[in-house]
């Protein structure tokens, strides 16, 4: 039985170690990279020479962020780009391949970027670039503001809609039409639509994401909730979505 426990003793240390390493890592992210440029509340992190138009879209993304309740000028944040560095390919190994990704105070973009033209391109697809990094800094914002044990970093403490919603609320402000964006999803769904929705800038996110949106949109600007108070709010995803469907009617 000795020989069993020293290897499982060795085993669960070896673990313990390259599990510590690892998360040194992921939230370190300057130490995978050979550039760094501070604008603003932002340090930029990047293996090649810094676009100057990706720069501009980071200014008028964090203008985006200002709009938010939950905005914190103290805050800053690493933003790593997808040009070269492991690092991006490091958070897609742990956490899966996306568009971009904000936790604590580091938001990372994992598809191929294409500032000039202001988007994240991935499989295929395209998401605005601006509304992208607001989406993901929000994350970061709510990391900020509930802790890693309130917030939805490890496990799910809030209802996805909500934690979901609220980013795309904020970095969709210039789309803020509720009813017309109510009756764009309306006619998405009845097309073969794959999970996607589209703007008219040939941008899109996948549905899920869109109703989040509208559901967060109807509760603060109709309900009148601040977004503190959506969390704490008991009302049901469905009896939302319901309340939402009967106002916008009345619109028609």
């Amino acid at each position: 039985m000795r020989p069993i426990k020293k290897w499982a003793l060795r085993l669960g240390v070896t673990v313990v170690f390259i599990a510590g390493l690892l998360a040194g890592i992921v939230l370190k992210p300057s130490l995978l990279y050979a550039h760094s440029s501070e604008v603003g509340n932002f340090t930029i992190l990047h293996q090649h020479k810094l676009d100057p138009q990706f720069v501009a879209r980071l200014i008028n993304a964090d203008t985006l962020l200002k709009s938010s309740e939950i905005y914190d000028s103290s805050l800053k944040l690493s933003v790593c780009l997808n040009d070269g560095s492991y690092y991006p390919q490091l958070v897609q190994d742990i956490g899966g391949r996306v568009f971009g990704r904000g936790f604590a105070d580091i938001l990372v973009l994992g598809g191929t970027l294409h500032a000039a033209q202001n988007y994240v391109e991935l499989n295929g697809y395209r998401w605005n670039l601006t509304e992208l990094l607001a989406h993901e800094a929000v994350h970061c914002l709510e990391f900020n503001r509930y802790g890693l044990l309130n917030s939805n970093v490890i496990g799910h403490r809030h209802e996805d809609w909500k934690w979901e919603g609220y980013p795309e609320y904020v970095a969709r402000k210039r789309r803020a039409d509720l009813a017309k964006n109510i009756a764009h999803l309306v006619a998405t769904e009845r097309t073969d639509n794959n999970n996607w929705i589209f703007f008219d800038d040939s941008t899109g996110t996948v549905i899920p994401y869109y109703k989040a949106w509208l559901l967060v949109q109807y509760s603060l600007d109709i309900r009148k909730l601040s977004f503190d108070q959506l969390l704490k709010d008991t009302a049901s995803e469905q009896s939302v979505t319901v309340k939402m469907q009967d106002w916008y009617n009345k619109q028609m």
